[in-house]
């Protein structure tokens, strides 16, 4: 292993993601195994990877939870993480995203871009997150470079720009052209380890497709890079480190993506995938610096420079338990450093924390460190309180970042423990899981006695049942999936409220007006002020709406929580003579329980966005399923030699479809399911529910 580096610009933090079975796991396990990290090379169907460590994912051969791993590459210090495909563990790529620097997206050779692609895609958008894509498994059966090419073009609205070609497809695909070098990278035929490749010239038959290729390239890099453009026009050669040169600009302002190709089953394309990541995507200090807020005001804005030389500031982007250490919080270290035994400040609890360890993590191997600075992701032990997304900072010097967002749940099941001795043991159980994972929400039912955990999908909730039975021995009976349903306004209205309370050593007064309308549906309370300070202090506004978001958690239909409000808080009077700033909580909260009951309120389902891909003899089985399911049919085209079926249906249809679907096609028909929007139930459902 190289020594760690000292400067900033050898260091990368990337994360690999993509559609679920699109070889994201493999592919890190292959450039471990060639930064000598690892010495055997494990298989994901074998249930022997490296980030794979946990017993659900080694069983199912999917990945659940992002595991961060270390490894070096020609004297630079490369830290991945490998994120989850599967849609129930978006969350995962959600956070990680948030903290890395630059990400691999990578993408099936023969179904391009699916829908989970296109969700990362997002998600890595939205974090401004550099990106390079690999077109993985160009050695299976349909393999398509410049097809997977297009549909990132098509689906994800991106410039990607092939940097290699494929030589050979299928069972003949035998290597890459490089079309920065302008060589044939080529693996031998017997060698299984695929560290070694001999750079030949470039197949006669491919000469043609390589040159025109190479023209697009250097035309993109042309456009965003004013000195290589006058190259250009110029008729000038233009040199390989003026290409990459420019071609990392063009990366790291998202004028383009670069693409590259292989199959890290087949050992074949990783390493030139690894020269690409030093190459091609920034090191922390080629960033902007990172913008947080102070924390006594959320207006002013402050910043950190991503460097050692600032002070301390981080953000922990993910909780989890180790058997032997306890609590661990990954961290990613934007500024400053820290070492073992020093305090520093949680800015969402405004305590003191003490760092007792500092632990480079491979997935669940553990190497301790001394000190850490800038620019590192590290697992922190010893903090008492701490949360996904909390900032820690010098305490001398606070700063708040803005924190990781997290879906909604959707789907809800009902549990009891099997007697009370394993009560006690679920109820610490389920604290800890909840804390781990924000998109797990744990409930109490007061009037079946039941505890109800709600999360992304059923494999989200099977997968917290399982480790409740085998890491905390936790046994349970569980009940069958519920919808999580919510509750929303149609109309405008506008609300006056007066609280005033008098006696048992309790004076309380507060007045306010409200204005409500319909928001997003896929959002919570949208809360604006409209009162000035002078006429009503910051404190008691504070409290207005803390009391709207907490009477949003019960609509008036049937319970269930609201969503898709705005509130604008027009008027508000307190009383000089006793001014307790709970009245206003309490005002609130009743004029946003009346609110709802006059804006004419719905219930609401999610309804999910539906891809199943079917054999062509299936079809008709699959589309007959369909539409028992009430599901709407948007498109239907072929993908390759494969029908692929888009549709929307209620998530209520979907209990069992994965069962039903392998029935009706034999198992050669697979499907994902995402959550689209939130919909008015039916009148039925709504009878079903409300028994009104």
């Amino acid at each position: 292993m190289s020594a760690k580096p000292t400067e900033l610009r050898m260091l990368r933090n990337i994360g690999i993601m993509a559609h679920i079975d699109a070889g994201k796991t493999t592919t890190t396990e292959r450039i471990l195994f060639y930064t000598g990290q690892i010495h055997r090379v494990g298989e994901v169907h074998e249930g022997n990877t490296t980030t794979d460590w946990m017993v659900q994912e080694q069983e199912r051969g999917i990945t659940i939870t992002a595991a961060a791993v270390t490894s070096y590459w020609k004297n630079h210090q490369i830290n991945i993480i490998d994120t989850p495909g599967h849609v129930d563990f978006t969350i995962e790529v959600e956070r990680s995203l948030r903290v890395l620097d630059g990400a691999i997206a990578v993408f099936d050779g023969v179904s391009g871009v699916e829908p989970q692609s296109e969700t990362v895609w997002r998600q890595a958008n939205k974090y401004k997150v550099p990106r390079i894509c690999f077109v993985n498994k160009m050695d299976r059966v349909g393999a398509d470079f410049i097809a997977a090419v297009e549909s990132m073009r098509e689906r994800l609205a991106a410039n990607p720009v092939p940097f290699q070609l494929p030589i050979g497809s299928e069972d003949q695909f035998s290597g890459v052209v490089d079309l920065v070098k302008m060589k044939a990278l080529v693996w031998g035929v017997g060698d299984t380890k695929g560290d070694k490749w001999d750079e030949v010239d470039i197949p006669a038959d491919m000469a043609v497709d390589a040159a025109l290729a190479r023209e697009f390239l250097v035309e993109q890099l042309a456009n965003c890079d004013d000195a290589l453009a006058e190259k250009y026009l110029g008729g000038e050669a233009i040199t390989e480190a003026e290409l990459k040169a420019a071609a990392r600009r063009g990366t790291i302002e998202f004028k383009f993506v670069p693409v590259f190709c292989g199959s890290a089953f087949k050992n074949k394309g990783v390493q030139p995938l690894l020269d690409a990541v030093i190459d091609y995507l920034p090191s922390p200090i080629e960033l902007p610096n990172v913008e947080g807020m102070d924390v006594e005001d959320e207006d002013k804005k402050l910043t950190r420079k991503r460097g050692s030389e600032d002070f301390f500031s981080g953000l922990a982007f993910k909780i989890m338990t180790d058997p032997f250490v306890g609590q661990l919080s990954f961290v990613r270290v934007y500024s400053g450093s820290i070492s073992v035994g020093e305090v520093v400040l949680n800015t969402r609890t405004d305590k003191r924390e003490r760092i007792s360890k500092i632990l480079r993590m491979q997935a669940n191997v553990r190497e301790e460190l001394e000190t850490v600075g800038a620019g590192e992701i590290v697992a922190i032990a010893g903090f008492k309180q701490i949360a996904t997304g909390d900032t820690i900072c010098d305490h001398k010097h606070p700063i708040r970042f803005e924190s990781v967002m997290f879906p909604e749940p959707v789907i809800s099941i009902a549990l009891e423990a099997k007697s009370s001795a394993d009560t006690d043991k679920l109820q610490k159980a389920l604290e800890r899981l909840q804390n781990e994972d924000p998109s797990f929400r744990v409930s109490f039912n007061a009037e079946t006695a039941q505890t109800l955990l709600s999360g992304m999908g059923e494999l989200h909730l099977e997968i917290i049942v399982d480790r409740l039975k085998r890491e905390f021995k936790a046994d349970c009976n569980v009940g069958h999936p519920q919808v999580s349903y919510r509750e929303t306004i149609s109309k405008a209205g506008k609300v006056d409220e007066t609280h005033r309370r008098e006696g048992a050593g309790i004076n309380q007064f507060a007045q306010v007006s409200v204005e409500f309308e319909p928001g997003e549906r896929s959002g919570g309370l949208v809360f604006e002020n409209k009162v000035k300070e002078n006429k009503l202090p910051k404190q008691y506004v504070e409290q207005v709406k803390k009391g709207l978001e907490e009477a949003l958690l019960a609509g008036p239909i049937a319970g269930f929580p609201v969503v898709g409000v705005k509130a604008r808080l027009v008027d508000g009077r307190f009383d000089p003579a006793i001014p307790d700033p709970n009245a206003f909580k309490v005002a609130a909260g009743m004029a946003l329980r009346r609110g709802l009951r006059e804006a004419s309120p719905l219930l609401l389902e999610p309804v999910m966005a539906l891809e199943v891909i079917s054999p062509d003899d299936y079809l008709s089985n699959v589309m007959t399923d369909l539409n028992s399911r009430r599901a709407q049919v948007n498109n239907v085209t072929m993908k390759g030699h494969l029908q692929c079926v888009e549709a929307n249906t209620t998530l209520s249809e979907m209990f069992g479809y994965s069962t039903q679907l392998r029935s009706i096609s034999q198992g050669r028909a697979t499907f994902t399911m995402k959550f689209a929007s939130y919909e008015q139930v039916s009148a039925q459902t709504l009878k079903r529910i409300t028994g009104l």
